[in-house]
C-alpha cells in the first residue's frame, strides 16, 4: 500500500501535487485543511480514500467533519494522527499520553510548516511532519510524503518539494 500524507494545506491544491498523490492509494491529512475542504473533495474525486484531522485554521464545518485525533490501522500498522504534536521540540502532554497508551508505529503531525521525519526512541515510534503543501505561512518550499507500507513496515519514503 502507498501512503501519501499532506498537511497544512490552507486551501491549496494543485496539479503538481495531484500528479505526486496520484500514485497513492490513500492520503493521510494532518491538518489546517482549509476553504470548506475543497482540496480532500478533489482527493475523493481522484479515487483518493483521505484519513483527515482538523487543524487550528479550520472552520466549524471542517472541525464537524474531521476529528482532532486519528488512530487507525492500516497493513498490520497503528497509526496515531493529529494536527498539532510538538511544542519546543517535545510532544504536548496529550500526545505524549496517547504515544504510551496508544503505542502506534507511526506519528503523523503537521502544524509548524516545517518537514521533519525521525525515529523518536522514547517512544518507539516514527514520526512523519510532512511540512506544509500549501501556499500560506512562512515556508518557502511547499513539501508533501509518500512511502510504501508492508506488513506494518514503511519503507520507499519520497519528499514532494516545490517552491512556492
Amino acid at each position: 500500500m502507498k501512503i501519501g500524507i499532506i498537511s497544512d494545506l490552507h486551501g491549496t491544491f494543485d496539479d503538481h501535487l495531484a500528479k505526486f498523490l496520484a500514485e497513492v492509494d490513500e492520503v493521510w491529512c494532518a491538518g489546517d485543511i482549509g476553504g470548506e475542504g475543497e482540496v480532500l473533495t478533489q482527493l475523493r474525486a481522484m479515487g483518493k480514500p483521505v484519513v483527515a484531522v482538523f487543524g487550528n485554521i479550520d472552520n466549524h464545518t471542517l472541525r464537524l467533519t474531521y476529528p482532532e485525533w486519528q488512530c487507525f490501522e492500516r497493513e498490520g500498522a497503528r497509526v496515531l494522527m493529529t494536527h498539532i504534536g510538538f511544542r519546543g521540540g517535545r510532544p504536548l502532554p496529550a500526545v505524549a499520553a496517547r504515544l504510551r497508551s496508544l503505542r502506534p508505529k507511526i506519528f503523523v503531525c503537521g502544524h509548524s510548516h516545517i518537514l521533519r521525519i525521525y525515529y523518536d526512541r522514547t517512544y518507539g515510534v516514527l514520526c512523519i511532519n510532512p511540512g506544509a503543501a500549501g501556499c500560506y505561512g512562512f515556508h518557502s518550499v511547499r513539501t508533501a510524503v509518500r512511502f510504501d507500507l508492508v506488513g506494518g513496515e514503511p519503507s520507499n519514503l519520497e519528499v514532494w518539494e516545490r517552491k512556492r
